[in-house]
């Protein structure tokens, strides 16, 4: 959510928490034109990761998630969004999976670039992208962001309306 503010510059348009996990519902933002057409659909899903709720809530809104994301042909690309302090992990490497298996094009987005060192974050994109090299849907640049301090987020808004 702190990121849907970061990229379309609207303090307080997402409902952002300090806790992870505080997203259960798809929550659609709408871009349109001065005449009012629909330029593109953001779409704010829920994590896969951590969450503090129960083992059945969680699952019931990865299930929607997942059924959302499946047969849309209308999909440009989802932007994965991995917490750079920790990289990809098994759980997410299950969720890229689906996304090749399902043909949906998908872009890893570090977030969280602030918090470790420069040299570590490094580290951690060339990984990303060496595990995304061979992975058929998946988008080959690696975007690292932070939306506490604004990096990143110009080059994630400029691949957003490449798709436009």
């Amino acid at each position: 959510s702190s990121l849907v503010n970061g990229v379309l510059n609207r303090k307080g348009l997402a409902r952002a928490s300090s806790e992870p996990g505080r997203t259960r519902e798809m929550i659609f933002f709408t871009l349109k034109d001065k005449e009012e057409y629909e330029i593109v659909r953001i779409v704010d899903l829920p994590g896969y990761g951590y969450a503090r709720a129960s083992k059945s809530e969680i699952a019931r809104w990865t299930d929607a998630t997942r059924e959302f994301l499946k047969g849309r042909a209308v999909l440009k690309r989802v932007f994965v969004l991995i917490d750079g302090r920790h990289g990809i992990k098994p759980n997410d490497l299950e969720v890229l999976r689906e996304l090749d298996g399902a043909a949906v094009s998908y872009q890893i987005v570090l977030t969280k670039a602030d918090k470790i060192k420069k040299g570590e974050f490094d580290a951690t994109v060339a990984r990303a992208q060496e595990i995304i090299k061979k992975r058929p849907a998946a988008h080959p640049v690696v975007l690292a962001v932070s939306a506490f301090e604004g990096t990143g987020l110009q080059a994630l808004r400029e691949e957003i309306m490449s798709l436009i």
